[in-house]
């Protein structure tokens, strides 16, 4: 029997393998935020308001959109909240990278360097996952 996550209706796409991936980053980081919220609260961009209810925002959103990933029946709409949540989420990760350059910088130590480089080099692989939540809402 082939499991459900392979093949679906014709006008549901099939969840695949980028698409469970993504549902498992999502419900990872999902728990991660409501578990440990403190380790998010300092991307989050200064000008935004409640920065530890935006975490918890964040959170109950990432383990929404996996849990609508991995339905049939709700995958086209979460996709769609996926790729607007991934589009959402993008200010936070480039704060946290410029914040991080900023320590690197002052403090010249290779950890923060080579954790500058990491928050850097994690940005473009934002783009793969938003074209996998796009093509998951039927775009």
């Amino acid at each position: 029997m082939t499991p459900a996550f392979v093949t679906t209706s014709d006008s549901v796409p099939a969840l695949g393998k980028d698409g469970a991936g993504l549902a498992g980053v999502f419900a990872t980081s999902g728990v991660l935020h409501l578990v440990r919220p403190q380790v998010f609260e300092w991307i989050i961009p200064s000008a935004l308001p409640a920065h530890r209810t935006l975490v918890y925002a964040s959170g109950v959103a990432e383990l929404a959109c996996a849990a609508g990933l991995l339905y049939p029946r709700t995958r086209t709409v979460a996709g769609l909240a996926s790729a607007g949540l991934l589009v959402a989420i993008f200010p936070a990760n480039i704060q946290m990278s410029a914040d991080i350059g900023k320590r690197a910088a002052r403090t010249g130590t290779a950890g923060w360097r080579a954790a500058f480089v990491g928050t850097v080099a994690r940005l473009p692989l934002q783009w793969p996952m938003i074209r996998t939540a796009l093509r998951l809402g039927g775009r």
